[in-house]
């Protein structure tokens, strides 16, 4: 082989590796995860390259930009220079006629399949450790190419403009989904997920105890008198009412109660032992009642309507039922 054709295997070579490069990196920078890449880039000790890669992420129509003239440099102004060379080497060789046509088609079919399929198949499949790599290299050639970037963006604005990281509900609830059929996360936990945001759209009128059901007391009885009631009734808290419709006094424990008729405390009024309510709108959404219970650690709190009047009783382990996928919405 003469030392020309040796010269022009050489630069298919480089041409070849060139484009298989950038068209890596690119299929790697458009398949990566941007929720990896900024958790990684957020840790105390962040992985080498993530925050530059976070910061290549945020401004992806300029990056992708740096990889289309880099790719294309490689794969037209390289391949045109590569024609003109082939043909000059091949006439030095006397061997013009046909093997210009043959090289043409090879550097074609090359091209496609060692350029671009072989390599982009590679970088979606190693998406983050291929972006992490050339991060430092594609800071580099955005540095040298920033005049013609410059240009480029007041030419095309759209380049300039930033990727937010972001999502909504659903699509945390499709990853979620996703994330228990590969087994990556448990399927409970999936479910658990969809439930969370059922809280928004339920309120505590959906889940409480209808005030005909909701467990109350007289608060002028005596204990002795309400023993039966409480022995043969299980509810953690009662609503103790007054002598006017609709005043509740407060609520009191079912515990704290017998704990009283235990030690001998059985002229003791509810009234006497009850705690200070707290009250709810009914139309008040589940995720923000489960932070007032978080709030305060008391767990019930007493529903009411637009007129303030006692409608119905609602603890937490109504919102945690919802939760754990015990909780069915009524038919009616």
């Amino acid at each position: 082989m003469s030392e020309d054709l040796l010269q022009l295997a050489l630069l298919v070579l480089v041409v070849l590796i060139g484009s298989a490069l950038c068209s890596g990196v690119e299929a790697a920078l458009l398949t990566v995860n941007p929720l990896r890449v900024h958790e990684l880039a957020a840790r105390p000790k962040p992985i080498p390259g993530a925050k530059r890669l976070a910061r290549l992420r945020q401004k992806l129509g300029r990056t992708l930009t740096v990889l289309v003239i880099a790719n294309n440099g490689f794969n037209i102004f390289g391949s045109l220079m590569l024609g003109s060379y082939a043909t000059f080497v091949f006439e030095q060789n006397g061997i013009n006629g046909i093997a210009l046509p043959i090289f043409s088609v090879g550097l074609t079919i090359l091209v496609i399949l060692l350029g671009e399929i072989l390599p982009k198949s590679i970088g979606s499949r190693l998406a983050i450790e291929v972006s992490l790599a050339s991060a430092p290299v594609l800071h580099f050639l955005g540095l040298i190419m920033r005049p013609l970037l410059l240009f480029l963006e007041k030419l095309l604005p759209v380049i300039t403009e930033e990727n937010e990281l972001s999502t909504d509900e659903e699509e945390i609830q499709q990853m979620a989904h996703l994330g228990s059929q590969k087994g990556q996360i448990e399927a409970d936990e999936a479910a658990m997920i969809t439930k969370v945001f059922q809280l928004n759209d339920l309120k505590a009128r959906d889940l409480m105890t209808p005030r005909v059901s909701a467990p109350t007391l007289d608060g002028a009885a005596r204990l002795n008198d309400l023993k039966t009631t409480l022995l043969n009734n299980n509810e953690e808290w009662w609503v103790v009412l007054g002598a006017e419709v609709d005043k509740i006094l407060g609520v009191v424990n079912r515990e704290k109660l017998l704990t009283a008729l235990l030690v001998g405390d059985g002229e003791e009024t509810p009234a006497e032992l009850s705690e200070a309510v707290e009250f709810v709108p009914e139309m008040i959404r589940v995720d923000h009642l489960l932070t007032n219970f978080d709030n305060d650690k008391k767990g019930v709190r007493v529903v009411v309507d637009e007129f303030g009047g006692f409608v119905g009783l609602i603890g937490a382990e109504a919102v945690l039922a919802v939760l754990a996928g015990w909780w069915r919405k009524s038919s009616s």
